[in-house]
């Protein structure tokens, strides 16, 4: 029983017609016929029924099916394997990406990943965290970097942590010492310049100041931190935003204070669950765990202890 013989039979299960499966297998029609008339033969029953108009499977055939399908996936696995293993490996990676990850290790990871499989076409989709997470859930694109909702991610996805995070409250100079930090109760007080409602960091907000019985409206909303922390500066309001973000190195236009009750929150990589990963995401999460335990991907110090760090969005 040979691979290209099991082709065959599943493409005329599929089809339903001989002419129709050698023309998805590129041969002449009877050549797909000899192919299963020795597989019958060596099976010892028929596999398919021949109608006027079609052909269907018998009760062999039907039993048959999935074993084929299995061995053929199987095949195809071994050599999307050892293309990797050999360099080889080719094809396309599609991610997606929210604002904010310059300080991540996501471009370390992408550099090494060009270097290695320089054949690998790599495309990133810019777009907010829930937009991601569907085009993921749909299959759109291999995976995504994403805040993490509040509630887990869905189902239908497998997750890594990227980047733990934490929102703090930005105000201008001179009106709180820095260690003094902002309760909830006095930040509704002010107008408040935070993500829109498309962003996945906005929902750990929002639900955070519902948990308190607090209505939190936005006056200023606005997913890029640069753009929310000049316009603290200029003394329209207050920021609540990414910990994380390098913008909020030291500044004397204002000063970040934590908030109380703590509101944390994950940058994630997701992808879709169910279906085995295609061969260049597969690529790109065994190169992210290489790297990691060879002590190659620590993430950059927090803003507390060196003044920069990774920044969140999204």
């Amino acid at each position: 029983m040979e691979l290209r013989t099991l082709e065959y039979f599943v493409a005329v299960a599929e089809e339903r017609s001989f002419t129709k499966a050698a023309v998805r297998c590129h041969v002449v029609q009877p050549a797909i016929s000899q192919q299963i008339q020795a597989l019958e033969k060596e099976l010892g029953e028929p596999l398919f029924e021949r109608l006027p108009r079609q052909v269907v499977l018998t009760s062999g055939g039907a039993a048959l099916l999935p074993h084929a399908r299995a061995c053929l996936a199987a095949a195809a696995s071994a050599v999307l394997e050892f293309a990797d293993r050999s360099g080889l490996l080719g094809g396309s990676f599609a991610l997606g990406t929210v604002g904010g990850l310059e300080g991540t290790v996501i471009p370390r990871l992408l550099g090494e990943y060009h270097r290695r499989y320089p054949q690998v076409a790599v495309s990133l989709i810019g777009a907010s965290s829930p937009s991601l997470l569907a085009k993921v859930r749909d299959g759109e694109i291999d995976a995504a970097v994403v805040a993490g909702p509040p509630d887990g991610e869905p189902a239908v996805v497998t997750s890594r942590v990227l980047l733990e995070d934490r929102i703090v409250a930005v105000l201008p100079a001179g009106g709180r010492p820095a260690n003094r930090p902002m309760t909830f109760d006095e930040a509704v007080r002010s107008p408040v310049i935070s993500y829109g409602p498309d962003s996945g960091v906005h929902a750990f907000i929002r639900a955070a100041f519902a948990a308190k019985g607090l209505r939190l409206d936005i006056a200023y909303a606005t997913n890029d931190v640069a753009l929310q922390v000049a316009l603290v500066a200029e003394r329209i309001g207050i920021a609540l935003t990414s910990h994380a973000s390098p913008v909020l190195a030291a500044d004397p236009r204002f000063v970040v204070v934590p908030v109380e009750p703590a509101i944390r929150l994950r940058k994630v990589f997701v992808w879709r669950q169910g279906t085995r990963p295609s061969a260049p995401l597969r690529a790109f999460l065994d190169l992210w765990t290489e790297l990691s335990g060879r002590g190659e991907l620590s993430e950059p110090a927090s803003r507390d202890e060196a003044g920069t760090g990774a920044a969140t969005g999204g």
